[in-house]
């Protein structure tokens, strides 16, 4: 299997495309430790299971990610890879155009969707360091980095704070490849998931996604879309790849979209 005996953190594990992501990691041989907090939604399907420890707790906090990744070490005898998921609007905080935006909705923005990612890359690069034998780390980011859409995308604090994952993992990835540190990052194209909420509740931006990701007829992505490929970076067969970016946006990087 692709990840038999592969010891993993999941930050951002409990719902959504990390959710999807563990159901998958498990199924190919891995063992997990997933951490996030907690979803009404998801309460019936998510508990323990033998390979599967859940953690709740707030990916802003510094300890959160060191605490998963030393309790991995101590339950699995190792750790192997970080897959760092969580993140999430801006909206509720204020984020929109830059003209209209506040200091407290950039910084809470950015809290959410950058730092977290820096508390949870450094927990991992220190714990595999000290453990002498490399490892790998593969950090969500999203089309918008690069890929804008302002006529129903302009969350300008929160595409900046994907562009920054792109930017820190490719700069980690450069440093840290002498010890055998692998970094890499996945940007998605429009997501079913949690945060997707409203566009998935709105009939115009779902016409416009028809056209902007026209691949299987022009539909929204699902989180298995995702899986394959990060599992693919987190194990052996990944052994050779470092410093990419992969979006997997149903054509969204190459299509103009209409609305």
């Amino acid at each position: 299997m692709l990840l038999q005996n592969k010891k993993i953190v999941i930050i951002g594990g409990t719902s959504g495309i990390g959710l999807a992501a563990a159901n998958y990691f498990i199924s190919h041989g891995a063992q997990l430790i997933s951490v996030g907090k907690k979803d009404p939604e998801n309460a019936d399907i998510i508990s323990n299971q033998e390979n599967n420890h859940i953690i709740f707790a707030d990916a802003t906090t510094e300890s959160v990610a060191e605490d998963a990744i030393k309790y991995c070490i101590e339950k699995y005898n190792g750790f192997d890879g970080l897959l760092h998921v969580a993140g999430g609007s801006g909206r509720s905080f204020g984020d929109g155009p830059l003209h209209e935006m506040t200091v407290e909705a950039w910084d809470k923005t950015l809290t959410l969707n950058l730092t977290s990612v820096m508390l949870s890359n450094k927990a991992a690069i220190n714990a595999f360091l000290q453990l002498g034998k490399g490892g790998s780390i593969v950090n969500i980011s999203s089309v918008l980095a690069n890929q804008p859409a302002p006529h129903f995308f302009s969350t300008h604090a929160y595409s900046t704070a994907k562009a920054s994952i792109i930017a820190i993992s490719h700069t980690a990835a450069a440093y840290y490849a002498k010890d055998n540190i692998r970094i890499n990052v996945i940007s998605p194209g429009l997501v079913e998931s949690p945060m997707s909420k409203r566009a998935l509740g709105n009939e115009n931006i779902m016409e416009y996604i028809k056209t902007k990701q026209p691949l299987e007829g022009g539909r929204i992505g699902q989180p298995e879309d995702l899986t394959g490929m990060a599992a693919l970076m987190l194990s052996n067969q990944g052994n050779f790849i470092t410093g990419q970016n992969i979006s997997i946006d149903g054509g969204w990087s190459v299509s103009e979209g209409q609305f």
